[in-house]
């Protein structure tokens, strides 16, 4: 595997692509390719496979799906069956990879499907069997039509796994080469992934790719530059959620996400924001997909300001706008995180990310702060500044401790003294035994 050096091409006009891609890229505002976009594409218009890490918002949906594109309508084929298949692990991010296909394909004869849970099975199927060109769909909904002999992927030209770390966290591992085997052994791969530190992306590249080049422009330990990261201490839930409704009330932002890391905790919340005349909604798994959606749209025109939202939201969510992310959970692990704060600050946007911290959260959060290698900021808020400062250092231990408990530093055991026989007639006497000690007065 060999990193690829970055070539400073000046426009899309540069990148061998066909005028109607061109003319699409045009109307969607694109005016110079991101970094991983000048990349990935040379690199895959030579029909090459290629394994990609690029962090959430520069531009590497356009980065898979130009190229395809191109080699789509370059090379005309007769045959039947899906063309391209783009894999992703959520519904929404699968919409939006599909919303953004169609944009691209508007001045093209090209057919794009989208193949997700949730939406009727039937026009799917009937969908395929028009031998749509490229289709974007999530791994369970594909299975599910497998089962039934629907697709068919042996003349599969291209297949793209993006968010392919994300697949593997959320089980998809074995359902993804599943599909991967079903497909035309002579196909391009491209593989997506916001880290290439994740165990088993390069297990899965190495099962799915053929002599494969490398586009590494992120590791896990990158900061995000773009995104200014905060810390606020709490003293419970209670405080959380008056440090919550406070921040929402007097930070500057178009729009709002906040991760909680249960439903129940997002469906609690929402009533006291509303309280507080919050535009407020709510986003997790447990919703209907019909509400799902409908929520999405509220919040991308601006009627609903604040998503309350489980990890579900953390990867799904490609919105422009969102320039504040409250963490009301700290998250279990650095890459939940990461994909948490991923939000916010895309491309060349600033983005603000708070974690709200109680004490039994302390070394999650510093554990998350070690993990990516970064130090974040703690900010105090005097008009709801709590009893907890954070962890107290012990000079005994020279470990800190959540604030709460209190450990006593060993004392020294005292030697046993024996008592002899002539001594147990002295019983009830008053007298003062003299005792070795085995500390080292300094």
């Amino acid at each position: 595997m060999h990193s690829i050096p970055i070539d400073k091409t000046p426009s899309f006009s540069k990148l061998s692509l066909d005028e109607q891609l061109l003319s699409a890229v045009n109307k969607m505002g694109f005016e110079q390719p991101t970094p991983v976009q000048l990349q990935a594409i040379p690199l895959a218009l030579d029909h090459k496979d290629l394994l990609v890490s690029a962090e959430t918002g520069s531009g590497k949906t356009a980065a898979f799906l130009l190229p395809t594109l191109q080699h789509l309508l370059s090379l005309p084929s007769g045959k039947s069956g899906t063309r391209a298949l783009v894999l992703t692990p959520t519904r929404e991010l699968a919409q939006q990879i599909f919303k953004h296909c169609q944009q691209l394909t508007e001045f093209t004869g090209l057919k794009t499907g989208l193949i997700t849970g949730g939406d009727d099975f039937r026009l799917q199927q009937n969908m395929l069997r028009r031998n749509t060109d490229i289709v974007i769909a999530t791994p369970g909904r594909v299975l599910e039509l497998m089962d039934q002999e629907i697709p068919d992927f042996s003349n599969l030209e291209v297949l793209i796994l993006d968010e392919a770390d994300r697949m593997l966290d959320m089980g998809f591992s074995e359902d993804v080469l599943s599909i991967a085997n079903s497909c035309n052994t002579r196909r391009q791969t491209l593989l997506f992934s916001a880290t290439l530190t994740h165990f088993g992306v390069i297990k899965m590249a190495d099962k799915v790719l053929t002599n494969h080049k490398v586009v590494a422009l992120n590791t896990l330990y990158d900061g995000h530059r773009n995104i200014e990261q905060q810390i606020v201490l709490a003293d419970d839930n209670d405080h959380k959620l008056k440090l919550l409704t406070w921040l929402l009330q007097h930070e500057t932002y178009n729009k709002a996400l906040v991760f909680t890391n249960s439903r129940i905790q997002a469906d609690t919340l929402r009533g006291p924001l509303r309280g507080q005349k919050l535009r407020v909604g709510v986003l997790h798994g447990e919703m209907d997909q019909k509400d799902r959606n409908r929520m999405m749209e509220l919040f991308r025109d601006g009627e609903v300001k604040i998503i309350l939202a489980t990890d579900l939201a953390a990867r799904g969510l490609d919105i422009k706008g969102i320039n504040l992310v409250i963490n009301f959970d700290v998250p279990r692990n650095g890459i939940n995180y990461i994909h948490r704060i991923g939000r916010t600050g895309r491309v060349d946007e600033l983005g603000l990310t708070i974690a709200l911290v109680k004490h039994t959260e302390w070394n999650l959060m510093s554990g998350i702060e070690r993990f990516l290698k970064q130090k974040f900021k703690q900010r105090r808020i005097k008009e709801l500044e709590g009893k907890y400062k954070g962890p107290k250092k012990l000079k005994a231990s020279g470990k800190a401790t959540g604030g709460k408990s209190k450990i006593e530093p060993k004392k020294a055991a005292a030697e046993k003294v024996k008592i002899r026989h002539r001594d147990k007639k002295n019983v009830g006497k008053r007298r003062i035994p003299t005792v070795k000690s085995d500390v080292a007065v300094n």
